[in-house]
């Protein structure tokens, strides 16, 4: 299974598709970074994500917490059963700034 991290700029957006675990990490830095420097609400698609590991919902957790400094939500969308379960574990949904959208 393909496995990605994509971000788009218009609207802010970061796409997470496949799998995405500690393998995968360094593949997903540079969406990140360039997701880190958004102006608006950063929405995080999740709806084509089937699998993940508590990495990517921690360097989701960083996200959040940068751009909150800067006054920017990150927005939780389309998360299928297993992976909304795994917000709930890893409690990035508690943070201040994470919503599900």
């Amino acid at each position: 299974m393909r496995r990605i991290v994509r971000f788009d700029e218009q609207p802010p957006r970061l796409c997470c598709s496949g799998e995405e675990d500690m393998a995968t990490q360094g593949a997903r830095r540079g969406a990140l970074a360039r997701a880190l420097k958004v102006r608006d609400d950063l929405v995080v698609d999740l709806s084509e994500l089937v699998f993940a590991d508590p990495s990517l919902m921690l360097d989701l957790a960083m996200v959040a917490l940068r751009l909150r400094q800067r006054g920017v939500r990150l927005l939780l969308r389309g998360a299928q059963p297993q992976i909304h379960r795994l917000i709930e574990i890893v409690g990035l949904h508690r943070q201040p700034g994470v919503a599900f959208a």
